[in-house]
C-alpha cells in the first residue's frame, strides 16, 4: 500500500533541534509538504488547536507540559479540535510502564529512540491505514489499546466495571491514498 504524504499536514513537537530537524528530513523524504513544529509541549499544543494536523509525532521529555500531558489534552473530546488524531510517541525509554503509561494517556504508536525512516515511516502507515477503533469510557478516551479484534478479552488488563462506547475514528487512508 502507498501513501501520497503532499496530503497529510504533520506537526512535530519536540524540545530537541536537532530532533525536530532529522524528523522533518525524514517526513519530506517520504513526500510531506507540511511539517508544523514547536518546540515545547505548550507551543505544540497551540498549533495542533489552530492548524489541527493529521499526524501529531511528540517527544516524551519536554519542558512545560511533556508528551503525555500534550497527549491527555488532545484526547479530550470536547475541548480538542481533533480528539482522533493519531500521536506516535518518540521516547528514548523502552521499559514496559512507560510503554503502559503511554498508552493509558492515549499514545496511538510508540517509537524508541535512535529512530529509524523505516520505523517511523512503519508508524505512520498504520495509522494512516489501519486506524484502531476509540474507546470512550469514564476514565478514558483514546485509541483502543488491543490491535486484534478479540471483543470477548477478559485478561487482567480489561477495564472493569466501566462501559465503554467504541467509535470507529475517520480513516486517514482516504485522504492520503496514493492514485495512480
Amino acid at each position: 500500500m502507498r501513501v501520497d504524504f503532499t496530503k497529510l499536514r504533520f506537526l512535530i513537537i519536540d524540545d530537541n533541534t536537532y530532533m525536530r530537524k532529522v524528523l522533518k528530513a525524514l517526513l519530506h523524504g517520504f513526500g510531506a509538504r507540511e511539517v508544523l513544529e514547536a518546540d515545547d509541549g505548550a507551543a505544540g499544543l497551540e498549533i495542533f488547536m489552530t492548524y489541527s494536523p493529521d499526524i501529531v509525532i511528540v517527544d516524551w521529555e519536554m519542558p512545560i507540559l511533556d508528551g503525555l500531558e500534550v497527549t491527555r489534552m488532545i484526547r479530550q473530546p470536547t475541548t480538542s479540535v481533533n480528539p482522533f488524531a493519531p500521536v506516535i510517541m518518540i521516547t528514548g525509554h523502552s521499559e514496559k510502564r512507560r510503554v503502559v503509561m503511554a498508552r493509558e494517556a492515549g499514545v496511538t504508536e510508540f517509537l524508541v529512540k535512535p529512530i529509524s525512516s523505516k520505523g517511523l515511516y512503519d508508524r505512520i502507515l498504520t495509522v494512516v491505514a489501519f486506524p484502531r477503533p476509540f474507546i470512550r469510557t469514564k476514565t478514558f478516551f483514546g485509541p483502543d489499546r488491543r490491535r486484534g479484534a478479540a471483543n470477548n478479552y477478559t485478561g487482567p488488563e480489561r477495564r472493569k466495571g466501566e462501559d465503554a462506547e467504541v467509535i470507529k475514528p475517520r480513516a486517514l487512508i482516504e485522504k492520503a491514498r496514493h492514485r495512480q
